[in-house]
């Protein structure tokens, strides 16, 4: 049996749950979310619980049992408090970035010689916090918000991707709030 699948998902209220065939719906205060349930698991309501067995012992049941019970356990999570991920912009310069309707508009010149636009899924909000200036640098954070765990990872994912961090000067990039940039040794002179 599965350590993380064999535990029951506590469902808090407010939460509505709908069983159907091979998909399961959660709707809360923050909002809705539907997930396919493989064919090898089985999801049950009991009392105030959500169940997760597997119908075998194959190897691909037992892979799949403690995935769909973390994937569920997210989703009440994300329909009752959501989810965040924080990034932080470090460039030279002011008024580098803005977010209007959920299009975030990068336009430093450090960077890039254009503006560079990204838009953002639908579920999902973008807003920026006061710039912080620390030693001529200018420090943006940029939080990323949703009900859907793997899509706020990926948004986020996708928006460090603009401009990842600069391994030989680590002081320019977008980065995750909290996340240490390894320095590479820049190339010796013989």
């Amino acid at each position: 049996m599965s350590r993380v699948g064999k535990i029951p998902i506590y469902l808090p209220t407010g939460v509505k749950v709908t069983l159907e065939q091979d998909n399961i719906t959660l709707e809360g205060p923050k909002g809705k979310l539907v997930k396919k349930i493989p064919s090898t698991v089985n999801v049950a309501l009991k009392d105030s619980e959500i169940v997760v067995t597997r119908s075998n012992n194959s190897r691909q049941s037992k892979a799949l049992h403690g995935l769909t019970r973390a994937l569920i356990s997210n989703m009440v999570i994300g329909v009752t408090t959501g989810f965040e991920k924080r990034l932080r912009l470090i460039s030279i310069g002011r008024d580098i970035i803005q977010v209007q309707n959920n299009k975030l508009t990068l336009k430093d010149k450090v960077f890039f010689s254009h503006l560079v636009t990204y838009t953002a899924p639908e579920g999902i909000s973008l807003s920026l916090e006061r710039e912080e200036v620390v030693e001529r640098l200018t420090e943006v954070p940029i939080i990323v918000r949703g009900i859907d765990k793997e899509l706020v990872g990926e948004v986020a994912a996708t928006i460090r991707r603009i401009k990842k961090p600069d391994y030989y000067k680590p002081c320019k990039g977008i980065r995750y709030e909290g996340e240490r940039v390894r320095m590479r040794n820049t190339k010796a002179t013989v």
